[in-house]
């Protein structure tokens, strides 16, 4: 067997053992051993004349006896073009895959990651988009709290028109990862190219519809007055841009599925620090307010789609995989996952768009709104650790469904939630005990001070739920169950985060503190039912991938 190893090293090669069927093993052809007796291989084809030259190679190498690993489970391969195997004595078979493809080693390294190799780069990029949005924040407060306001009330509304991509990112990234932990690239790669297609002409529609239509948007939810001016600018700029928000996701998630982690976060990097130069530049030597920072923003993501489309192409080269499907069936597949994700994320949207509204009738001039925002800056640097955790663990999942692995995702997914909780608290814990100095650099006023931190001791709990309710959504819908999220998400983000806005905010006079009481209670809420959907491993039924 060590000649045999040494023989193929040189090859391309893999070896595999496994024991011979009753029938003589003379009469199979290699396929036929292959494809009968070897679990999650890929789909093998005839030998040609060279696979019959190694195989007699092969036979005139194999020492004789059985082999010490005979009995043992076969292990699982990727990629391969064709398989054969020599008759031998004692019911073993010796067999050898030819991988056809020169970028199965290079470009199926994702596999070989760990959760802590995911999830670190995707951290950092997050944060580094976080940390972006609190820079906007901080040089926008220097022109007025008005103007964060408007930014933050314009991005609200920008986040429910560009639901529709979320129909083929989500979905395609469920696709993706199954048919690369199946051993199927190539049909990872058509999957990116139908969801770049839709996503393009998706995005500039809604760029379009935004641009045109900011001023009657905005007045149809009743904006605060003193804010309408410059969210109608921003809106307008960076909603008319809006493809690039679309273009973005398909490009970075191809890069992460493959275990490019890193070279998605270079990319959001780059970005981010043109985004911070143009801030500067704009809003203190131009004097541009809402504009400039609209400006900034739509220069740097239209960097940093450059970057991360040009990287996928030169690290990648899953085209190369022979593997294709019908373009129809892969497109069902998206969307069979992503719709339903889509419409969780349109509905939540949707609800946030009330929530706002009730928090704009609340004052005329916006401070609980901007409260609102300034919360937000602040406590997502807790909710970054759980969600590039949650974005990690779900890639994973996708490896292991496809490779029929369930306890291993099971477990994964747990460790997950571990990691997400401890660290998110301890980071929603600090920002609320040193709240008053954070809130100090952004205003000095000290009333809207007093409100942000009172939201920061609520923003404890909603984070505890929303990193679990994170990580256990993102692995059910990797893994296929995609209308559970759904459903839960429709009945308590109404009942709780919008009806428990209007009672506790509005009714009960809480204000700012009660909409955060009652986003906090639907976050919780749904937690607890994705755990519960998570134990019951029904999502182990749900995987797309038939082998």
């Amino acid at each position: 067997m060590v000649k045999v190893q040494r023989l193929f090293a040189k090859t391309n090669l893999k070896i595999r053992v496994c024991e011979a069927m009753k029938a003589p093993v003379g009469l199979l052809s290699g396929s036929a051993v292959c494809d009968s007796r070897w679990r999650g291989v890929a789909p093998t084809s005839t030998p040609n004349k060279s696979t019959s030259e190694t195989r007699r190679s092969l036979r005139s190498e194999v020492p004789d006896g059985p082999c010490s690993t005979r009995g043992q489970e076969p292990s699982t391969s990727v990629g391969g073009s064709f398989c054969f195997a020599g008759a031998l004595r004692d019911g073993v078979v010796y067999s050898a895959q030819f991988n056809n493809s020169e970028f199965m080693e290079e470009n199926m390294q994702g596999e070989r990651k760990t959760l802590t190799q995911l999830s670190v780069p995707i951290c950092l990029e997050t944060l580094f988009y976080m940390l972006s949005g609190m820079v906007d924040t901080l040089m926008l407060s220097s022109v007025s709290d008005q103007a964060v306001g408007a930014v933050g009330t314009a991005n609200t509304y920008i986040g429910v028109f560009i639901i529709m991509f979320g129909v083929i990112s989500s979905g395609m990234v469920a696709v993706m990862s199954q048919n690369i932990g199946a051993g199927r690239p190539g049909i990872a790669y058509q999957a990116r190219q139908l969801g770049l297609v839709f996503n393009a002409l998706t995005g500039i529609l809604i760029s379009v519809v935004l641009a045109v239509f900011s001023g009657g948007i905005l007045r149809a939810v009743s904006i605060a007055p003193a804010l309408l001016e410059s969210a109608e600018t921003y809106l307008k700029i960076v909603g008319g841009a809006s493809f690039l928000n679309a273009l973005i996701p398909i490009f970075s998630s191809y890069l992460r599925v493959f275990g490019y982690t890193k070279h998605s976060l270079i990319g959001t990097v780059v970005g981010n620090v043109i985004n911070i130069i143009l801030n500067s530049v704009f809003l203190f030597v131009f004097h541009w307010g809402v504009m400039g920072v609209a400006t900034a923003t739509v220069i740097s993501k239209a960097v940093n789609l450059i970057i991360v489309a040009a990287m996928g192409a030169v690290l990648i080269k899953a085209k190369q995989s022979p593997e294709r499907e019908q373009p129809r069936r892969i497109l069902a597949q998206i969307v069979k996952i992503g719709f339903p994700s889509a419409f969780e994320t349109a509905l939540y949207n949707v609800a946030m768009t009330f929530i706002v509204r009730f928090m704009n009738q609340m004052d005329t001039d916006g401070m609980n709104v901007t409260a609102r925002s300034y919360a937000m800056q602040i406590a997502n640097f807790s909710y970054c650790v759980g969600a590039a955790l949650a974005q990690a663990n779900a890639i994973m999942t996708g490896w292991r469904i496809g490779a029929k692995k369930y306890e291993e995702c099971d477990r994964g997914t747990r460790k997950a939630v571990i990691y997400g909780l401890v660290t998110a608290t301890c980071f929603s814990v600090t920002f609320a005990m040193t709240g008053r100095f954070i809130v100090h650099i952004f205003t000095d006023d000290t009333q809207m001070i007093e409100l942000v931190v009172k939201l920061l001791i609520v923003d404890i709990f909603l984070e505890f739920g929303r990193v679990t309710n994170l990580v256990y959504g993102q692995a059910l819908k990797t893994s296929g169950d995609a209308i559970f999220p759904v459903i839960i998400g429709a009945i308590f983000m109404y009942l709780f985060a919008v009806g428990g806005t209007y009672f506790l905010g509005i009714h009960m006079g809480l204000l700012a503190v009660g909409a955060y009481i009652a986003m906090a209670g639907d976050e919780c809420a749904r937690a607890i039912g994705m755990v519960l959907r998570w134990k019951s491993g029904k999502w182990k039924s749900k995987s797309l991938i038939e082998l």
